[in-house]
Parts: C-alpha cells; sequence; structure tokens
C-alpha cells in the first residue's frame, strides 16, 4: 500500500462537485427543501480533530519518545487504512460542498443565501478531515535507521 496521491484526491473532489452541482441544480427549483444541516459539518470536524490526535500519538509512539508505550504494529496498519479511506471521502465531501456553496452562492433566493454559512462550515470541516487523514497517514511511517545502523549494501545517496 502506497501513500495517498495528491491526484487521486483532487479527480474524486472534483467528480463528486461535478455530481453535486448538477444534482442540485435540477432538483432544488422543483423540491422545497430543509435548511442545510450543520450535523454533517460538526460529524467531519469531529472525525478531523480525532485523527489529527491520532497522527500526534501514533508519531511519538513510534519515535519511542520518553513516557510513551512502543507502539502496536497492526494499530498503525489500522490507523494508515483509516487515513487513507478517510483522505479519500474528506476530498469527496469537500468537493460535494465546494459545489453546493458555488451554486448556493449565485442563486438569488432567500433561501440559498441562508444555507452558504452551513456549506462553508462542511467545505472548512471536509479539508480539515483530509489534512488531518493525510497527517495520520505521514504519521503512520516508519522512520529511516540512522547511517550507522544501516548495513553498507543498503545506503541511500
Amino acid at each position: 500500500m502506497g501513500p495517498t496521491r495528491p491526484a487521486t484526491l483532487v479527480v474524486f473532489g472534483l467528480g463528486a462537485a461535478a455530481l453535486a452541482w448538477l444534482l442540485i441544480s435540477a432538483v432544488y427549483y422543483e423540491q422545497n427543501f430543509p435548511p442545510l444541516p450543520w450535523l454533517p459539518a460538526v460529524t467531519i470536524v469531529g472525525l478531523a480533530v480525532l485523527e489529527g490526535y491520532a497522527a500526534m500519538n501514533t508519531r511519538a509512539r513510534i519515535d519511542r519518545r520518553p513516557g510513551r508505550e512502543p507502539v502496536d504494529p497492526l494499530a498503525v496498519a489500522r490507523f494508515a487504512v483509516l487515513a487513507k479511506a478517510s483522505s479519500l471521502a474528506g476530498s469527496i465531501f469537500a468537493g460535494f460542498y465546494a459545489a453546493i456553496t458555488g451554486w448556493l452562492i449565485i442563486e438569488p433566493t432567500r433561501a440559498a443565501s441562508s444555507d452558504v454559512p452551513a456549506a462553508v462550515a462542511g467545505l472548512v470541516a471536509s479539508l480539515a478531515l483530509v489534512a488531518a487523514a493525510l497527517w495520520l497517514e505521514r504519521s503512520c511511517r516508519v522512520p529511516e535507521p540512522p547511517e550507522e545502523e544501516q548495513e553498507p549494501g543498503n545506503r541511500r545517496g
């Protein structure tokens, strides 16, 4: 399993944005939508905070900082899978919220303008989730051993 590529996240985000734009522009006038909820943004922020904490804790445990217990390798593998899934989900949510935000900004109705803060909050929360997930993924990497511990045939550079 390799690191998450930024291009993958951008492609999924753009695809979600295109789908959201088509969906909201097709059904917004035909339906009487309730106000955009704040709960998804709050939930996504909560996930971002938890993953940020896991990133700090995991990196400290991998580096064997004083006062920290050694990390379980299986837990690190699980965190890495969680980070990859969260970064992808966050990019999809970010694309969706970006399209909804853009559409609501250009829509001249009062109902649309009242939904803009919740849409912007969802966009910011989704981007925070992507950042926290990429940080967690990076924190799960095994550090390179010091040069004096490497075998002569395995040195890089």
